[in-house]
């Protein structure tokens, strides 16, 4: 079976970083693979055969370390995986079938190293979100086949209906969660029919991959308006929680990703702007006093951005994600204390003002331009010749009735 190695070569110029390299055995066959992955002598650990891990991780340089050998463990579980196909397989194979696997993702005709190719080009592409999708799909896949890999000339309709019931007896997730996972294996499998590496065998025709009815997340005016007013003096951040739902109730039911990185210059005029992280769409929003209120309260936060959620420092996306963990937690516990029926949480928020602004006659049409849809082409007609200053009408006759 074909070893690998992880080595560090010195640069011959003193003071300058080294390259970090792999090198792999085979049947007396010895070939390196070199990373381009740069690093100084003291930052490598001879005794592990690994990058140090750095003293000071929250510096630049020691979170670049950190994020390096997680590279360095990627590449070598890729490896390894690639190595223990072809001894599944009992194929003969040589370290050079290894090396050209490694280095041609894109031809590759292995599932798990594709996947992992494609969601760093969604990463590199500035898709962070949708990679971190596929990386729980990925994750899920995963633990689905177990310790193996599996070729995309394998890929048919039988292992898909066996990871739909793996999803929904082992996994416990529900029909639309079943299907998103669907959904996303099957955008991976239809990438690899495109470059060639295997050809549509159809192997989604007996899994479910639609979207199903979900559980009503909209509350009536007369719950948010008790949310309001609940006294959460004692709380402090039970009372963050309940400002930042109340925000985004007050902005049209803003997603809580585009309230995140609202900065403080995305207001002038008595308008706030901001294009939507997921759709791009350009959405403008007329500036109310309850808007205000909730933004008073923050004023001592030395930050760029409009609202309290992340700082200027440090990684913005995991803030995000602490945060919107941390937020709805409390959510719930806010909705415990109104007697809500269903769990609270930001959707909630985004769900009723639109189901509140329906109650209220406003046009289908009008409420989508709130709420900055775009996956609708008959919205889209409407949106096209839309006077925002119905949308800025409908949301000040909602806020009204609070």
């Amino acid at each position: 079976m074909a070893k690998v190695k992880i080595k560090f070569r010195p640069s011959s110029v003193i003071g300058k970083e080294g390259t970090v390299y792999y090198q792999l055995f085979h049947e007396r066959m010895v070939k390196y693979i070199t990373t381009g992955y740069k690093i100084f002598p003291e930052e490598w650990d001879s005794q592990k055969c690994n990058v140090r891990l750095p003293d000071s991780p929250d510096t630049d340089r020691g979170r670049f370390l950190c994020d390096l050998r997680g590279r360095v463990a990627k590449d070598e579980r890729r490896l390894l995986r690639i190595i223990s196909f072809y001894e599944r397989e009992n194929r003969a194979y040589t370290v050079n079938d290894v090396v050209y696997s490694y280095l041609n993702p894109a031809d590759e005709a292995f599932v798990l190293p594709f996947m992992h190719h494609v969601i760093e080009i969604l990463k590199a592409s500035g898709k962070e979100r949708t990679s971190e999708t596929y990386l729980t799909t990925l994750n899920s896949f995963m633990r689905f086949i177990g310790d193996k890999d599996i070729m995309f000339d394998d890929f048919d309709s039988d292992l898909m209906f066996a990871y739909e019931a793996f999803l929904r007896k082992e996994e416990q997730v529900g029909l639309n969660t079943s299907s998103f996972y669907m959904r996303v294996m099957r955008a991976v499998y239809n990438r690899a029919v495109e470059k060639g590496i295997t050809v549509q065998r159809n192997p989604f025709r007996n899994v479910y991959t639609g979207v199903g009815k979900t559980v009503k997340r909209a509350i009536p005016l007369e719950a948010v308006r008790k949310i309001k007013l609940l006294d959460l003096t004692k709380f402090p951040t039970l009372d963050y929680a309940r400002d930042i739902f109340m925000f985004s109730f007050y902005t049209r039911g803003m997603a809580f990703v585009d309230m995140t990185y609202l900065k403080k210059t995305d207001l002038k005029n008595g308008v706030l702007s901001y294009k939507r992280q997921k759709t791009g769409q350009q959405l403008f929003i007329r500036w109310e006093s309850c808007m205000q209120s909730i933004l008073d309260k923050y004023r001592h936060v030395d930050t760029k951005y409009l609202l309290p959620i992340v700082t200027d420092t440090g990684d913005e996306r995991k803030q995000y994600k602490r945060v919107s963990h941390f937020v709805n937690c409390k959510l719930k516990r806010i909705g415990s204390m109104v007697g809500l029926s269903i769990p609270l949480t930001m959707y909630v928020a985004r769900h009723s003002w639109a189901s509140i602004a329906r109650s209220k006659n406003i046009p289908v049409s009008v409420i989508s331009e709130g709420m900055g849809h775009d996956s609708e082409r008959t919205t889209m007609i409407y949106l096209a010749s839309l006077d925002t200053h119905l949308v800025d009408n409908a949301n000040h006759l909602i806020l009204k009735g609070l």
